[in-house]
């Protein structure tokens, strides 16, 4: 069995292992030629992280057998965190089932592997009715607007094109309209009114998490259906989040 991987950098991996842990604290990753796959569902099953992560990502890449490798996701970005913004990682797994992680030129850790506990979880598959496109930064903003007067976000859009986000708690509520008028909106798209309402507790970490180094996101949803938000990271194949919506009491 042969497999080894290295980046040019350290912020993606960085990135996916911070998305990764906001959900988990166990990880088993999937190598194959093609590339590192990981899909994992938080312990409640509100969320779900999907990850594709092709060969040609990576700096130098080789893996001549599919494997399965599962780590503690927190010691994991312990080492990796260690890394400078422009350290490569390189990362590899030794006939004693150790991963050897090296970082930079003269930075080199093992770990323990821990035993495979991945099941299979297939993805949603849902047609949306709306779809929103935006800046990660825009994005970011709205959260953290929401969050100041609620634990929720409702996100509506209509038939017209156009739409808004918004929350309410104890305290009082937000309303954020949107439109195709502002240059940090991409798109704004639906067959008619749809409303969703997701747990900022889990959404938030998400974005904060992969936020920085996607360009741009891609909120899909429908009414009483989970939310699927698509990061567009450039050294990065995929990164498709899953939520939950909120179920009215």
């Amino acid at each position: 069995m042969t497999f080894g991987a290295k980046t040019s950098g350290s912020d993606d991996l960085k990135a996916i292992i911070s998305a990764i842990s906001t959900l988990v604290e166990e990880a088993t990753f999937v190598a194959t030629a093609e590339g590192i796959t990981f899909r994992g569902m938080d312990p409640s099953h509100v969320a779900l992280i999907d990850i594709s992560w092709p060969n040609s990502a990576f700096e130098r890449y080789e893996c001549d057998s599919d494997i399965k490798f599962g780590v503690r996701i927190d010691e994991f970005s312990k080492l990796i965190k260690r890394a400078d913004k422009k350290d490569s990682i390189e990362i590899s797994i030794s006939e004693q089932n150790m991963l050897l992680v090296t970082i930079g030129k003269n930075k080199k850790y093992k770990m323990r592997l821990i035993e495979s506990s991945a099941t299979d979880t297939p993805l949603p598959k849902i047609d949306y009715d709306s779809k929103i496109v935006l800046t990660s930064s825009k994005f970011d903003r709205i959260l953290g607007d929401v969050q100041v007067v609620s634990e929720y976000l409702t996100i509506h859009t209509s038939a017209d094109s156009k739409g808004d986000f918004s929350g309410k708690g104890d305290s009082g509520e937000v309303v954020i309209d949107i439109d195709r008028e502002d240059k940090d909106i991409e798109e704004i798209s639906s067959k008619g009114d749809s409303v969703g309402t997701y747990s900022l507790e889990y959404l938030n970490p998400v974005v904060k998490a992969v936020g920085s180094n996607a360009g741009s996101i891609t909120c899909e949803f429908s009414d009483s259906k989970p939310l699927r938000i698509e990061f567009k990271v450039a050294n990065i194949g995929r990164i498709h989040f899953y939520l939950a919506p909120r179920v009215e009491s």
